[in-house]
C-alpha cells in the first residue's frame, strides 16, 4: 500500500490580492482481497472505543460523480510503527463504526 500527498496546485494567473487555500489531499493505493489496486482518497480519521478506523472514499480523477456517497471503512491496526488497513470483519463492529461514520461526515457537509 503506498501513499503520496497531492497538493491542488492553482497555477492560472491569480490576482495579488487574493488568497488561494491548497488543500492537501491523502491519495494512497489499497489492494483487495482479490489483489486488485485501486486508489482511494482519505476523507476521515476517528478513535471510536480506543480503536482508530479510517474511512476512504474512491479516488478517480475523471468520474467522481458515480462514486457520489460511496466510501469504504477500515480498522487501523499499528504493526512495526506501520499503518496497516483492515477489514472490519465482526458485522455489528463495522455497522456500529459506519453509522458513527455516516452521522459524522453528513454533519460535516451540512456545515
Amino acid at each position: 500500500m503506498s501513499k503520496e500527498n497531492l497538493n491542488d496546485n492553482l497555477n492560472d494567473e491569480v490576482d495579488e490580492n487574493e488568497e488561494w487555500e491548497e488543500e492537501e489531499v491523502e491519495v494512497y493505493t489499497l489492494e483487495d482481497e482479490e489483489g486488485t489496486e485501486s486508489e482511494f482518497t482519505l476523507i476521515k480519521r476517528m478513535e471510536i472505543d480506543g480503536q482508530h478506523y479510517v474511512a476512504f472514499e474512491p479516488f478517480d480523477e475523471e468520474d467522481t460523480e458515480d462514486e457520489e456517497d460511496s466510501f469504504v471503512i477500515l480498522k487501523v491496526i499499528n504493526e512495526d510503527d506501520e499503518e496497516i488497513f483492515v477489514t472490519i470483519e465482526d458485522d455489528d463492529e463495522f455497522d456500529r463504526v459506519a453509522d458513527i461514520f455516516e452521522d459524522q461526515l453528513m454533519e460535516e457537509i451540512g456545515e
